[in-house]
């Protein structure tokens, strides 16, 4: 990101990469609690018999979940979670710095310039991570209460139960709703960011330090949670739905929408946005740091020999 200090080594390609991973395997494991509680929010409203669970705001939904299902259910999907981030968060952040200095023709960045690497870096990470994002959701989503026997066991049973049952083509099932959501992702929270984060250092309201990069991790949070919200309900509900439920992702927001109502596509909004704004809040404070110590240890290492 923008906005190193004079002292600061600019981190590799690799640095950035590696960080990025780890500090998003970080975010991941503190904050999924919150993302199965979106998930559940968000597919609400499929399930119209009586006997169906009703779950009430984030934390009525996590104790909810606790004692009918258990407090491990609150991590159900978790190795699908950080193969995701690892795929996703190494490629879409990591990459983003590298992307930009490619799109860039003067000497400082343009908000074009931002937007075309987010753009790029954003679709790269849904086409390889795909898989990752339907058998996370798929776990999350599913629930003994509703049946004998649930539809998976376990990650890797998800995945080969969904190859065989559905074909290779399952395993990347909302692929243009889950790109769509991950470019309005992409774009907002690292331009953002980036943008945040750099009024904050040139105006001198902020060092390049954690607070900064706190408060710029908020903001493009809350400005990412309103902007992908619909998209987002939408996306989990076509991966999540059983072979033949929806015709097309259009036909999946038409009935969401003639069933439920405009407020059907922000359900699951405060889970979205407590669940993305702590995520990039530990995210990106883990990811700066983290690349900073691994380039000054780089640096001590190469001043040492």
């Amino acid at each position: 990101m923008v906005g190193h200090t004079a002292s600061d080594v600019p981190p590799t390609m690799a640095v950035k990469i590696f960080s990025a991973g780890v500090a998003a395997c970080v975010a991941d494991i503190i904050t999924f609690p919150l993302d199965t509680a979106k998930v559940r929010l968000q597919i609400q409203g499929e399930c119209l018999t009586s006997s169906a669970i009703r779950y009430k705001g984030v934390l009525g939904t996590i104790i909810t979940l606790a004692k009918t299902e258990g407090p491990v259910k609150l991590y159900s999907g978790l190795p699908a979670g950080l193969q995701r981030q690892i795929s996703f968060a190494s490629l879409r952040i990591g990459l983003y710095d590298t992307v930009q200095e490619f799109f860039t023709t003067g000497k400082e960045a343009s908000l074009g310039s931002k937007i075309s690497a987010g753009l790029t870096t954003g679709g790269v990470a849904v086409f390889i991570g795909q898989p990752t994002e339907v058998v996370k959701v798929r776990l999350q989503a599913q629930s003994h209460l509703h049946g004998p026997k649930p539809r998976y066991t376990g990650t890797y049973n998800a995945y080969r139960i969904i190859a065989t049952t559905e074909g290779l083509t399952g395993l990347w099932k909302g692929t243009t709703p889950n790109l769509t959501r991950n470019v309005i992702i992409n774009c907002t929270e690292l331009v953002t960011y980036d943008l945040m984060k750099e009024a904050l250092v040139k105006n001198k309201l902020l060092a390049d330090d954690v607070p900064c990069h706190f408060v710029s991790a908020v903001v493009a949070g809350f400005c990412t949670t309103v902007l992908s919200s619909p998209v987002d309900v939408v996306k989990t509900r076509f991966v999540n739905s059983s072979p033949g439920q929806y015709t097309s992702v259009p036909n999946c927001a038409m009935m969401m929408l003639t069933r439920e109502g405009l407020s059907a596509f922000f359900k699951g909004f405060v889970p979205s946005f407590l669940r993305l704004g702590s995520w990039n809040i530990i995210m990106f404070v883990c990811f700066e740091q983290l690349k900073r110590e691994l380039m000054k240890s780089r640096h001590t290492m190469d001043c040492a020999t």
